[in-house]
């Protein structure tokens, strides 16, 4: 299994190229996962369902099932959030993991970057950094790729993600 990040500040684009990206990728012939960083307090379950009540009633892990797919939700109840690695080794074996955030994480990034945000690139602080795609040149000496450019991008994600063992 190989990863790789997508990462920059919030509003530069992250979620919109990997669902861009996905496609392309599968097209290519490859299984690919997605793992999302979240910032802030997020649930996944809806008032009045019976996993979510089972989860409010103080369950430590919820796992629904059907015949399309299943879903486990762990409560960290004051517990440390989990490392990248702990949380990479839940995931099923498949060609690539695309990393949605985590950009203080090690692993190998694409930077994604907008210009009109008005923030500072990441990659002149950050080595783990291989390429970028953005709607303006780096000044720093990486490949990268115009955030249209998707086929390329792919390349890029490619040619920099590495490989990761559990």
């Amino acid at each position: 299994m190989r990863i790789i990040g997508l990462a920059g500040w919030s509003g530069a684009g992250k979620t919109t190229l990997v669902t861009r990206l996905i496609p392309v990728l599968k097209e290519r012939g490859l299984s690919v996962s997605t793992l999302k960083h979240a910032h802030h307090e997020f649930d996944l379950d809806q008032p009045g369902k019976d996993s979510h009540s089972h989860r409010l009633a103080g369950a430590e892990q919820v796992l629904i099932s059907s015949s399309r797919r299943w879903a486990m939700m762990t409560e960290l109840r004051g517990a440390p959030e989990p490392e990248l690695d702990f949380l990479l080794s839940r995931l099923s074996p498949v060609d690539l993991v695309v990393i949605e955030g985590f950009k203080r994480g090690s692993h190998p990034k694409l930077e994604v970057h907008r210009a009109a945000n008005g923030k500072p690139w990441l990659h002149p602080e950050d080595p783990a950094i291989r390429a970028v795609a953005s709607d303006v040149a780096p000044a720093a000496d990486l490949p990268w790729a115009a955030l249209d450019d998707i086929g390329r991008i792919a390349d890029l994600v490619l040619a920099s993600a590495l490989p990761w063992s559990r």
